[in-house]
């Protein structure tokens, strides 16, 4: 694996973070905003986890358009 990484350039490098390291940021990041908040119903929280891991990034894509709308402020 380090060999790997000595190998790359800085182009290759920088499309490897973002076909590889951003499309798994991306739900992890909308995961932990979802457990941090809470939700009008109690199983909107587990929905939307579930709609997050299943989609992936459309998943984060509709929380963002739907999903925050129905948090508690």
């Amino acid at each position: 694996m380090i060999a790997f990484l000595d190998t790359l350039a800085g182009t290759e490098f920088v499309f490897l973070l973002l076909f590889l390291l951003i499309p798994v940021l991306i739900p992890v990041i909308a995961l932990i905003d979802i457990l941090r908040s809470e939700f009008r119903q109690s199983t909107d929280k587990l929905i939307w986890v579930i709609v997050v891991l299943c989609l992936n990034i459309v998943g984060v894509l509709l929380y963002a358009m739907i999903g925050r709308n129905q948090r508690i402020e």
